[in-house]
């Protein structure tokens, strides 16, 4: 039996994944500065759940190295904390080290292969954070069950970074569940069906 595969991703109104400050401007800061405590408390919710999580080599590098700094406040928030104690599989052929992730495992494999492969052996669902590039190519595969998008209430024409669905062909999205939380915050989970070109 197969289990679900959710891509879980952040985005900006305008579908940004991340920013950089042009020089002098001060930055955003974590959540776009819009967490409150719904949000903070969901998250954790749903990272109390068993589940394995799969990281591309780019998020996986950006997101052990905030942790190994210790510098980033948000890194405390309970579902931080959780998201860090949960098996990890890291698609990377560059990579030489887990960079001390507790339960994280590098994969040099084909990641569309071993995806599959996992989705078949894996007794608990399968979660992936941000990693555009692998989850567009595990979507066009058909191996994308769920697309979770956060999405925080800011546009960030001028310093918005790496666009959620740039890499994407067409798909319809079937709305499985939509939350508000803390009144701005809005966190949709669709079902994606392939559109034949």
């Amino acid at each position: 039996m197969s289990v679900t595969y959710t891509w879980d991703v952040f985005s900006t109104v305008d579908g940004c994944g991340s920013y950089e400050m042009p020089r002098g401007r001060s930055g955003w800061g974590g959540y776009w500065s819009k967490q409150g405590p719904e949000l903070l408390g969901h998250r954790a919710r749903q990272f109390r759940q068993p589940q394995h999580l799969v990281y591309g080599a780019t998020t996986f590098r950006e997101n052990a190295q905030i942790f190994a700094d210790g510098a980033d406040a948000n890194i405390l928030d309970e579902w931080n904390q959780l998201l860090v104690a949960l098996p990890a599989t890291v698609f990377s052929s560059t990579l030489t080290d887990t960079m001390d992730w507790p339960r994280a495992t590098i994969d040099r494999g084909d990641a569309v292969d071993s995806v599959q492969r996992l989705k078949h052996e894996s007794e608990v669902p399968l979660r992936s954070q941000a990693s555009l590039s692998l989850n567009w190519s595990l979507l066009e595969a058909g191996l994308v069950d769920r697309i979770q998008i956060t999405v925080f209430p800011v546009l960030s024409g001028v310093s918005g970074t790496s666009p959620v669905m740039v890499g994407v062909q067409d798909f319809d999205l079937e709305l499985l569940e939509s939350h508000v939380l803390d009144g701005r915050v809005l966190e949709t989970t669709y079902r994606p069906h392939a559109r034949l070109t």
